[in-house]
């Protein structure tokens, strides 16, 4: 089984994201320390019609403990929503907290880069911005982070789906990433990478969990008494997800124990519980980078889920592509950026597809607008 970690390629994306190395500089790969100056980037702006707001929940489930540590009773999450949002101004929100990106740093071996260059990066959406749109006809689509990366790595995707008229829920799961702001200036560190030292160990673990996670945030988003004002915009009927790394792995599983999700995307992920055998009827693409992910490659896990997949699906790679690709840190060139524009396209158009009933030909086939991305059967 092919396993993906990704620390490589987010390390040397942040590296280059945040050093600014000059075009056509020579680099080391992976470079730890940063040596020339640092500067704060800024997201790519939306392209939807809508501002979009944001605010952070702290949710807690006191029905079952901690996966990674026991001794702590109840479940915590830090659950960031971007959502459409009523003209008018407002400050921006902050990618991140200081410590978030002390922590992910620390995490990544980097060294030499200041933390508010990463906490610094600007976003678009406006912090606690009146939530815009009529009762019940918001799709909602939960973002799931890779293994050791915070929910902030997915706001460009985040805030695109929110301009285009959606309601999203990025979800940190506590001990899971470098590091987790909580209430009350306290602060969790990975837990779970401890555990995962030397190799993967427990992958279904992780999956598993997040899966109970997810389905959590449903309950409070979109239960008797949601714990977000805008959330009677949300159309319940409407839900899909999309994840990162081992977050594409706990898509397809969320769907197979959550018939709430009506549509799933898997950006790079190697899955470690298989689809069951009598297969997963809903819609669901998994989006590769380059060969690994390609009919053949080294992860057996896509072709293995691919043929228990029943119902509407899509499998494209993007050429040229890595790890880190459908995360913010592939802003680290010219071609990355590009790689996010295409990861923002296309989950866009399949969220579009399944989730509003629009005809959405990018997904029928190869296309001239993104001639890198590749379909296989």
């Amino acid at each position: 089984m092919h396993i993906t970690i990704t620390r490589g390629a987010v390390t040397a994306g942040l590296l280059v994201l945040l050093t600014a190395v000059p075009a056509g500089a020579e680099t080391t790969s992976p470079a730890r320390a940063a040596t020339t100056p640092v500067t704060s980037v800024t997201l790519p702006a939306p392209t939807g019609s809508h501002p979009v707001g944001t605010v952070s929940l702290h949710l807690v489930d006191r029905g079952r403990p901690d996966p990674w540590v026991p001794t702590e009773k109840a479940r915590e999450l830090m659950v960031s929503l971007w959502y459409p949002a009523a003209k008018g101004g407002g400050t921006t929100a902050p990618y991140m907290t200081d410590e978030e990106a002390k922590a992910l740093l620390e995490g990544q071996e980097i060294t030499g880069v200041p933390s508010e260059a990463v906490s610094g990066t600007r976003t678009h959406a406006v912090t606690g911005a009146r939530p815009a749109g009529r009762k019940g006809t918001l799709p909602l689509v939960v973002l799931s982070p890779g293994f050791t990366m915070p929910r902030s790595s997915l706001t460009a995707l985040a805030e695109e789906l929110a301009s285009r008229g959606y309601v999203v829920a990025g979800i940190d799961h506590v001990h899971e990433s470098f590091g987790t702001s909580l209430p009350g200036g306290r602060f969790a560190d990975c837990v779970a990478c401890k555990e995962q030292e030397g190799g993967w160990k427990s992958g279904d673990k992780v999956v598993m969990g997040r899966q109970a996670d997810v389905s959590f945030v449903l309950d409070r988003l979109l239960g008797r008494h949601p714990v977000w004002k805008g959330a009677r915009l949300i159309d319940r009927s409407r839900v899909g997800m999309a994840g990162h790394s081992i977050g594409g792995a706990s898509t397809s599983w969320t769907m197979v124990k959550d018939a709430r999700v009506r549509a799933g995307v898997n950006m790079d992920g190697t899955s470690f519980v298989p689809v069951p055998e009598q297969g997963l009827k809903r819609p669901f693409m998994l989006m590769g980078a380059g060969e690994d992910r390609e009919p053949g490659g080294k992860d057996a896990t896509w072709g293995r889920d691919w043929a228990r997949m029943t119902g509407w699906k899509r499998w494209i790679t993007l050429e040229g592509a890595d790890h880190g690709s459908f995360t913010d840190y592939s802003l680290m060139s010219r071609q990355s950026a590009r790689e996010l524009e295409v990861t923002r396209a296309y989950v866009a158009a399949f969220m579009d597809r399944h989730l509003r009933g629009e005809d959405e030909p990018l997904l029928d086939g190869p296309s001239k607008t993104y001639p890198e991305v590749k379909f296989w059967k």
